[in-house]
């Protein structure tokens, strides 16, 4: 292995720790079901997501 390819999967690992990655791939997913709606901004998604989980508790254990 290389160290380009060595770089490139340590930065894929820490984009899925911190989460990074899943704003991508909800923008992917948005833009494949709603082409004509505008994605939110990160800091948007955050509050819809944060909404969901207060809505849904039922995946946390408190």
């Amino acid at each position: 292995m290389n160290m380009r390819g060595w770089a490139r999967r340590v930065r894929w690992y820490l984009r899925e720790l911190t989460g990074e990655a899943e704003y991508d791939r909800y923008c992917e997913r948005h833009r494949r079901h709603h082409p004509l709606a505008p994605v939110p901004s990160r800091r948007e998604y955050l509050v819809l997501r944060a909404q969901h989980r207060e809505e849904h508790p039922h995946s946390r254990c408190c």
